[in-house]
């Protein structure tokens, strides 16, 4: 299917020529770019001053020629017939990367400074070329190069349109890359500045994806929040103005997801226009929709351009993160499908992209600090018996750390606790049958270091300012290739010393006093992206020489839950707070973007340690079965009763797995509207199985029943319940719905539904 078409295009038009006071002819020659998905289309036009101008974006349409959408006919101000007014051209034309400094005064996509320090710039068209499949996205440092993470894209499942700019002032070129996907309704963009000069310039702002969009009703869609209650959903009408979310924190942060949409007013789960933005990055972002005086809107999503700039020497180049975008005429919820959809075949890689994570059961909750070799083992011996797959030793077994105050970066054993060595303790486990787990926050260094005491250097820090302190830590300077060595070599010993199988890496405090020892200082601000850079090239490092490694990506929870992390660990905890109500909201908001299979979910103990809430065992387990699964307690002590639902929890959760991990993810009930009440379900692709949850977060008097229609089976065919082993069509489960009944608070339901032949 060829999905990237390119037309050579003539147009004649007559325009009122207000000076000489009579209607002249005048021409246009444009190449019209059309980039088509199964149920969208996407086009922009190179015009004949050199401007690259937006068309259009949304649902598929296969006319020819689009251009009309540019309305160059009836634009008073089009350079050909009014030259003397092209800055209001500037400030009136939908441009596909939008420049600071030439008269276009809404939210810029791109901007440069010269040896001069002169910022405005203007970048003009040079040529195109498609590409099938999608190259990768690589930054050249000085001493490494980095892979940047992306959506992969082979020649069979997708396209690339290249279109070459050239910045006037400087002569840069910035490539333009645009990548179509035959199946899904995706197309994904990126840049790569390249020097071609003599005389260095620095890149001070260079966004993602920039579009242009006629219209102002939408609402803006965001995923917000804080530690603990990451990824709540706000949704709000767009204003005249700015409305944006960012963060300058040195990751994606608790408080705002690298995630935007806009919807249309009346937009739902299964209606409605939807445009979804996610950035394939882990560092600080900016996302903003911005209605014009026009009443248009431009969305921007890209790296933070706020303290940030990079220096490009003669003959480098600067390559800007991947930005995804998703549209969807049916509503939020197919948006959503085809994220996850996309991410589960196009960027989650290695051993566990495509199978089902070990039940594991982390210590941290059970223990905190407080464990040693004994103790470990019996939590093991009590999992093992209960079908509990994976033992996973959190925080605290190295250096001298019996509390959060010490040892961060002293990645060797501590054998006050862990008698008899790390290997000793992994085989014991592995005795058991289980596999084994451990906890490293690779990024930080602790004041009460080895490392901080050898090398203070090493922390970020500016010169004249105290560190700020956060959990009583500092922040190593990945930009720094030796101090990425220095930690590689320890984590390495640790690995190669015994059979681990899977590696929690955590992130616990966001950057503070951004300086590094070793950069110069006017290349100080290009210290952010580098950190970045310097964390994928030690994650890349991981999963390639230890393939078999199940890694799981934290930071504090859920402040790093992005599509880059996504790119080297198939799983990221989703939130520190494991309260099955509180993960209602949670795990929903994530689900907008992120498919189940990479949300990190645990049945943890009672009353809660995060909110102090105390929730039936079963619900907690319903809840955690919609991500990877596991237990976050001591098993040793809670209740017979609990302890004897485990085995039957493991059995319901590899049964459904499969349909979780793999289906298509319909929310069926909006806890965000109605905190009473949450209902989901999953089904699978060939809609013969599904799996339907509802929780009763609040009972209700008088009555308890209630109806919940279902969604994304197969009208014709006949389904069977297993709760009450009734025969319905898809039609009567989806038009008429299914009987929930639940009575009192935080009960909940799992009724599968199976194909009748």
């Amino acid at each position: 299917m060829e999905n990237i078409r390119v037309q050579k295009l003539h147009k004649e038009y007559t325009r009122w020529n207000w000076q000489a006071g009579k209607n002249e002819p005048f021409t246009e020659d444009m190449t019209l770019f059309t980039l088509s998905t199964p149920g969208s289309t996407y086009a922009l036009a190179a015009l004949e001053s050199g401007h690259l101008a937006h068309v259009y974006y949304g649902k598929r349409t296969d006319d020819e020629d689009l251009s009309y959408l540019l309305r160059l006919g009836e634009n008073p101000y089009t350079i050909k017939v009014n030259s003397r007014d092209t800055g209001t051209f500037m400030d009136t034309t939908p441009f596909e990367y939008p420049t600071f400094g030439t008269g276009d005064y809404r939210e810029s996509a791109f901007a440069l400074t010269d040896e001069n320090g002169a910022a405005a710039t203007s970048l003009v068209y040079r040529g195109y070329e498609i590409i099938e499949g999608k190259p990768a996205l690589v930054q050249e440092l000085e001493d490494c190069k980095v892979t940047l993470p992306s959506v992969k894209g082979c020649p069979r499942c997708a396209s690339t349109l290249v279109i070459t700019m050239e910045e006037v002032r400087t002569g840069a070129q910035v490539v333009l890359y645009y990548t179509a996907f035959r199946e899904l309704d995706v197309i994904t963009r990126s840049a790569v500045v390249k020097n071609t000069g003599d005389t260095a310039f620095k890149v001070t702002r260079a966004m993602s994806t920039a579009v242009d969009l006629d219209s102002d009703k939408y609402d803006f869609i965001t995923l917000n929040g804080s530690w603990a209650r990451e990824r709540i959903l706000e949704r709000s009408p767009l204003h005249h103005g700015k409305q944006s979310i960012d963060s300058m924190k040195g990751e994606s942060s608790h408080q705002s997801n690298p995630f935007a949409a806009l919807v249309s007013h009346k937009a739902d789960e299964e209606s409605g226009e939807a445009y979804g933005f996610n950035l394939v990055y882990s560092g600080n972002f900016f996302a903003q929709a911005e209605v014009t005086q026009h009443k248009r809107t431009r969305f921007v999503m890209g790296m933070a351009p706020f303290d940030f700039s990079w220096t490009v020497a003669p003959g480098a180049s600067f390559t800007v993160p991947e930005a995804v975008m998703v549209y969807s005429s049916e509503g939020i919820g197919k948006m959503s499908r085809t994220f996850h959809d996309l991410y589960r075949q196009h960027l989650i890689r290695g051993e566990y992209k495509d199978k089902a994570r070990p039940v594991l059961i982390n210590n941290w909750e059970a223990t905190y600090f407080n464990f040693d070799t004994e103790k470990l083992v019996s939590i093991a011996e009590s999992a093992s018996k209960a079908g509990i797959e994976m033992l996973v030793m959190d925080d605290g077994w190295f250096g001298h750390r019996n509390s959060d105050d010490s040892s961060l970066g002293d990645w060797y054993v501590n054998e006050e606790k862990i008698k008899g060595g790390l290997k000793d303790l992994v085989d014991r486990v592995n005795a058991l049958g289980m596999k084994f787990g451990i906890w490293f926050e690779p990024e930080m260094i602790s004041p009460d270091s080895d490392l901080y005491r050898a090398h203070p250097d090493w922390a970020i820090q500016v010169k004249g300012l105290p560190l700020t302190q956060s959990r009583q830590q500092y922040v190593l300077d990945y930009s720094r290739k030796e101090i990425r060595d220095n930690i590689w070599a320890q984590m390495k010993k640790i690995l190669d010393s015994a059979n681990i199988e899977y590696i929690k890496w955590d992130m616990n405090r966001q950057i503070t006093e951004c300086g590094s020892a070793a950069l110069p200082a006017d290349r100080r601000q290009e210290l952010w992206h580098r950190y970045v850079l310097g964390v994928y090239d030690l994650q890349e490092r991981l999963v390639s020489e230890y393939p078999h490694i199940l890694l799981e990506n934290c930071s504090g929870g859920g402040a790093r839950f992005d599509p880059g992390m996504l790119y080297f660990s198939p799983q990221i905890w989703t939130s520190d707070d494991t309260d099955a109500i509180e993960r209602l909201k949670i795990q929903a908001g994530t689900s907008v973007c992120y498919p189940a299979s990479a949300m990190g979910a645990h049945v943890s103990d009672c009353p809660n340690h995060t909110v102090g809430r105390s929730t039936p065992f079963s619900t907690r387990g319903n809840v955690a079965m919609v991500g990877t699964f596991g237990y976050e307690l001591d098993i040793t002590r809670i209740s017979e009763e609990d302890r004897a639902q485990i085995p039957g929890q493991i059995a319901e959760f590899k049964k459904y797995n499969p349909i979780v991990r793999e289906g298509d993810h319909y929310r069926l009930a909006n806890i965000f509207e109605d905190n009473t009440f949450d209902a989901w379900m999953f089904v699978t692709k060939d809609k013969q199985k599904a799996v339907f949850t509802a929780v009763q977060v609040l009972g209700r008097p008088n009555y308890h029943s209630r109806l919940v229609k279902l969604a994304g089976l197969d009208e014709k065919k006949r389904y069977r319940s297993s709760l009450t082993n009734e025969v319905h069509s898809g039609a009567a489960l989806m038009n008429c719905g299914v009987i929930v009944d639940l009575s009192g608070d935080f009960k909940s339901m799992v009724i599968e539904f199976e194909e009748v032949k």
